[in-house]
C-alpha cells in the first residue's frame, strides 16, 4: 500500500485506490471539460451525466425495480431516522421496530417523536451481541412499517437475510454499514437507506431507495426539504446536491461491478472476514464478542484479556500502520471494519500483527 496505512475504522472507510485515483485526476478536470468536479454547476450537462450514470449504476448493481425511486439526499442516516416515520406513519399509527443496536435505538427515539413505536423485539439482554431469531419477533396488530438496522458496527453483528413482516407492511432497512456488500432483492422492501460513508463513497450523502407508492404517502404539510416527494420530483436536484459524493458514488458502483457485482463483493468478504474469525476462534489470547450466527462481514469486534492489554494493543497497532481499532465506546475492546475496498491482505496481516502480539504479551495475561 506504499504511503498509504490500513484504515480500520468505522466510518468514514476505506476507499477503492482506482477510485480515489480518478477523482485525484477529475478534482481538477473532469471529462475533459476544463472544469473540477467540485467546481461543476449541479444544473449543467457535465453533473447531470455524472448523476445519471450513477443512479444506472446503482440500478444495475441490485436490479432495482422501475417502481423505485433511488435518491441522493443530505443529512444522513441520522436525518432518515426522522424523515421516515415523517413520511410513513400515519397519524395515530404504530411502526415496528426490530432493536440489535445502538442505531436502531436511536431510530426509535426519533420514531417516537412521530407516533407509536412498538419494539417488536430486541437483543438488549445479551448486550446486543446477536441478531434475534425471527420466530421471536412479535409484530404489532397492524404497523405502519417494520424498520430494522441490517448491520450493527459497534457490535459486529448482521441480519444473514430480512425479516418478513405481516404481508402488505413495508419493509425498511438502515443498511448504512453494509449496503452492496452482498447481493439483495430490492422488492422485498419498502424502502433502503444508507449513509454513503464505510461502503459507498465519501461522508454527506445518503442514499435512499424508496417504492413509488411510499413517495406520496407523506402528510403534504411536511416542511418542503423533508419530504421524499420533492426529491422525487427533482431527481434529488431539489437544491444544490452533494456533487463530489454522488460522483465518487457513482466510482464506487462500477468498482463494486468490475469486482463481480453484489455477489462477487459477498464473496470477498465473507474470505476476508474468515481470515480474522478464524483466528479469534483458535486465539487463546483475543475472542470475538458476537455470536457465531450472527457475526458481521464488515465489522469484527474482539477483546483481549484485560483492558490494559487491550490499550497496549491497539497503541502498538496504530504504530505498526493499523488505524481505527478501538472499539466503540459502549461497547469497549477492539473492531476491525472492514468495508467492501479493504484488501484481504490487510486482514492477513492484521491477523500476523494479532499472532505477534499475542506471543510476546501471553505471560501477562496468566492470573
Amino acid at each position: 500500500m506504499t504511503d498509504r496505512i490500513y484504515n480500520l475504522g468505522a466510518g468514514p472507510g476505506v476507499l477503492p485506490e482506482p477510485v480515489l485515483k480518478q477523482a485525484q485526476q477529475d478534482i481538477w478536470n473532469v471529462a475533459g471539460s476544463g472544469i473540477g468536479i467540485m467546481e461543476h454547476s449541479h444544473r449543467g450537462k457535465v453533473f447531470d451525466r455524472i448523476a445519471s450514470e450513477a443512479e444506472q449504476a446503482c440500478r444495475d448493481l441490485a436490479g432495482i425495480p422501475d417502481n423505485y425511486h433511488v435518491l441522493f439526499l443530505q443529512g444522513g442516516a441520522s436525518l432518515q431516522f426522522s424523515m421516515v416515520p415523517m413520511n410513513l406513519m400515519p397519524k395515530g399509527g404504530t411502526a415496528d421496530y426490530l432493536v440489535t443496536g445502538v442505531w436502531s435505538e436511536k431510530a426509535v427515539k426519533e420514531a417516537k417523536l412521530f407516533g407509536n413505536v412498538h419494539e417488536a423485539v430486541s437483543g438488549s439482554d445479551a448486550n446486543f451481541n446477536y441478531v434475534p431469531a425471527p420466530d421471536a419477533i412479535r409484530y404489532s396488530p397492524a404497523p405502519a412499517y417494520v424498520h430494522f438496522t441490517t448491520n450493527n458496527t459497534i457490535y459486529g453483528t448482521q441480519w444473514k437475510r430480512e425479516p418478513e413482516p405481516p404481508a402488505g407492511v413495508p419493509l425498511v432497512a438502515d443498511s448504512s454499514s453494509d449496503m452492496y456488500s452482498r447481493p439483495i432483492d430490492v422488492s422485498k422492501y419498502g424502502l433502503i437507506y444508507a449513509g454513503a460513508q464505510k461502503n459507498l463513497g465519501p461522508s454527506g450523502v445518503v442514499l435512499v431507495i424508496i417504492r413509488n407508492d411510499l413517495v406520496e404517502k407523506g402528510p403534504k404539510d411536511l416542511p418542503t426539504m423533508l419530504q421524499y416527494r420533492t426529491h422525487a420530483k427533482e431527481h434529488s436536484l431539489y437544491n444544490t446536491p452533494p456533487t463530489f459524493g454522488i460522483y465518487t458514488m457513482g466510482l464506487v458502483f462500477r468498482w463494486i461491478a468490475e469486482q463481480g457485482g453484489l455477489a462477487g463483493m459477498a464473496e470477498r468478504n465473507a474470505e476476508k472476514a474468515g481470515i480474522l474469525y478464524r483466528y479469534l476462534d483458535e486465539s487463546e489470547f483475543f475472542h470475538g464478542t458476537a455470536q457465531p450466527e450472527s457475526r458481521s462481514t464488515m465489522n469484527v469486534c474482539f477483546r483481549g484479556p484485560t483492558e490494559e492489554l487491550e490499550s497496549k494493543f491497539v497503541s502498538e497497532a496504530t504504530k505498526r500502520g493499523f488505524e481505527g481499532l478501538k472499539g466503540h465506546r459502549s461497547a469497549g475492546g477492539m473492531r476491525a471494519s472492514i468495508y467492501n475496498a479493504f484488501p484481504k491482505e490487510g486482514c492477513e496481516a492484521l491477523v500476523a500483527f494479532m499472532k505477534e502480539f499475542e506471543l510476546a504479551n501471553r505471560a501477562a495475561a496468566l492470573p
